[in-house]
Order: structure tokens, then sequence, then C-alpha cells
């Protein structure tokens, strides 16, 4: 049968690797996972008991589209308390995690054939997502001097900017200066801005909202990094009060709502300020760990993270084909790490991402073994 070209995209690495990792297991093997950028730890115990005591007192069924108001008012609360905000949870919107946020954005904001301008190195899911609903996206290559994130400057001739901070794949951050001078170049030119905040919480220096700086932009966040949460698939968007309602109306359409039983999860978790601060230290202390090891394990070249679970490595010493040491790391080693195809398909071929959102003990023995595996090789 006929098909339709917004299918023709590009696949997400990173699921690859994961699957091939998988297959590495069921022979038996053990492998440390650098490759995905998931916590180690599941949701919190007060959500998972939140839910099982929802589910025995009755039944779980459709939400309103926008969430359920518990859960809005919670998040309007969050931004208060993190960045001294005064948010109406009216203009919160709960969605089937942070690709749906990106999906009613792009559906809201753009027209077919509209440019959006994305960082690169970058999440590959943007450019995908874009292409599959007839978008254009715009390759803005980032450099090191920059942090690899996008300049106020060389914004020009989109309709739109997405923009990540903290930033998968290399954990930098924009500074409040940076990402005031970006949102006031998109509101010169008339340019739509969606700031990507799901890394926000992850590091020890602490992000700038895009909120703190204009209420005429979207925002997205979700609960699968801060809040342990990958599984459950539950974000949130904040936009505009005049754009509530089309996000409604589009909500409606495309999901109905998101999972009531997640929506109930993601309540009780965002009250677990002590269980989450765990997993805070967990990641410091991650990081220290792969910044003193990637080097004498043959990856000296990265800058170091502000925020998030990611390094980002230089490997053109080692290789100019990244597919290929992934899985020659994967089969000799025992690690899976990501190629940096994924998130730059122009200079991705010589870099490779390191996640260390796992256990501490899994960092340690990763780095043990990548050391071994350079010095072999």
């Amino acid at each position: 049968m006929k098909i339709s070209s917004r299918g023709d995209v590009a696949p997400f690495i990173v699921m690859d690797v994961m699957e091939a990792a998988r297959k590495e297991e069921e022979k038996g093997r053990s492998i440390i996972h650098m490759e995905v950028g998931q916590p180690g730890t599941g949701a919190p115990e007060a959500a998972r008991q939140a839910l099982a005591q929802a589910m025995e007192t009755g039944p779980l069924g459709y939400t309103v589209a926008l969430g359920i108001p518990a859960l809005r008012a919670r998040i309007s609360r969050h931004y208060k308390a993190q960045y001294g905000l005064d948010i109406a949870p009216e203009r919160v919107v709960v969605t089937a995690g942070s690709s749906a946020g990106f999906l009613l954005s792009f559906i809201s904001l753009f027209d077919t054939g509209d440019r959006v301008a994305i960082g690169d190195p970058g999440y590959p899911s943007y450019r995908n997502i874009l292409k599959s609903l007839g978008l254009e996206p715009v390759r803005l290559e980032t450099t090191l001097e920059n942090r690899f994130q996008p300049i106020a400057g060389d914004i020009d001739n989109v309709q739109g900017l997405l923009v990540a901070s903290p930033a998968n794949p290399t954990g930098t951050m924009l500074g409040k200066p940076e990402l005031g001078a970006l949102i006031e170049r998109c509101a010169a030119k008339g340019i739509s801005f969606i700031s990507d905040e799901i890394y926000h919480g992850i590091g020890a220096q602490k992000p700038v909202s895009a909120l703190e700086i204009s209420d005429d932009i979207y925002v997205i966040n979700s609960f699968s990094k801060y809040f342990s949460m990958t599984g459950w698939r539950i974000g949130w968007m904040v936009v505009p009060p005049s754009h509530v309602r089309r996000i409604e109306r589009l909500s409606q359409n495309l999901f109905i709502c998101a999972s009531h039983a997640s929506q109930v999860a993601a309540l009780a978790a965002m009250d677990c300020e002590d269980e989450l601060r765990c997993h805070q230290e967990t990641y410091a202390r991650n990081r220290a760990v792969m910044i003193k090891g990637l080097p004498k394990a043959g990856f000296p070249n990265f800058a170091p993270p502000d925020g998030a679970f990611y390094i980002y490595a230089d490997v053109s010493d080692l290789t100019d084909n990244s597919l290929d040491l992934a899985a020659e790391i994967l089969r000799d080693a025992g690690v899976a790490t990501t190629p940096g195809l994924d998130f730059d398909p122009l200079r991705g071929h010589q870099t490779l991402r390191f996640s260390y959102a796992g256990k501490t003990e899994d960092m340690i023995e990763g780095i043990a073994r990548l050391q071994a595996w350079f010095a072999a090789r």
C-alpha cells in the first residue's frame, strides 16, 4: 500500500544501542549501561503508594484533557518554590510525557513548511518530530566556545526556536543573559520560542527557567528525569493564557488525556523532596567518577557538564565512525554508549555520549572496563 513520506525519519540510535545491549545480556553477559538517559532509580515510594491506594478506592478513567486540577495546582506551586514565579495553574497543561509536549507545541505554533531552529548537537527526536509534521528543522551548529548552545546572532529566517538548558547530550546550560538574548531576539522577529527544561533540578548549578524572562513562550518539562519516572510517560507544559484553549483542543483530539494513573503518582512524587535529593547526590558522585575516570580511559576531550547526567566526548583521535566505535566498546568492554550521530548528523561521527544516570557502582565498574579496553586496544 502507499505510505507517507512523514515516516521517513532517521532511527533513534540510542534505542538501537539499547536493543544490542539487551541481546548481549540475553547471552549472559554483564553490560554497563551508559547509553540511555534513564535514572537507575524508580518512581519515589510515595508515588507508588499513592497509585496503589487510588487503584483500591476507585476506577482510574479519563481525566480532563489539561490534567487533574490538583496536579496542575501543585506544578504551579513548584514554580513559586523553585523560581519565585507566580504561574497560574490554568496555564499548566499535563501531557503524556515531554514527547507529547513537543508534538502539541509544534502543531500549535507552526504550519506545514515552517522552519524551526534547533542547536546541534541536540536531542534527535526534535528534528524527527518536526520532519514527520512537514516542518523543516534548521540546524544551528553550536561550538564548544559557546558551551554548545545557540547564540542570538544566529537566529534568523525561521518561524521557531527550540532550546534546551541543561542540554542533551552536552549537559551545558544557558545563563540568564544568554537565555534572555535569545528570547529577546525571537520576540523582535516574531519567532515562537520553546524551552525544553526537562533536566531542571539535576546538577550543581541552579538553572534559569525561560518563564523568569517572558510569559510569551512555551515551556516543556517532564517527570522522567528529576522525578525518576521515565516509564510513566507524564510531563507538563506552561503556555501563554491565550494558548491554553488551543492546546486543550489539540490534547482532547490527539491524546484525550494523560494517563490518570501516572497523574496520581506524579502528584505524590512532587512532595518527595528527601528521596529526590538523594538521587541528585548520586548523580553528583557519578559525575565526579566520570570526569576523573574518562580521561584515563582514553576520552579526555569533553566539556564538563553543568547539569543533566551526560558527558559528550570528542573521539576524533580514536575514530571517524562513532557507530563502529560504540559497537566495538559494547563488544569488547561490555559498556553501552551512544554514538554522537544521534545528536549531530554532520559532526557526530567523531563524538560519543556517556550517560551517568545509573548506580554509582555501575559507573565505577564501567570506567574500569573502559580503562582496560583502552589499555588493550
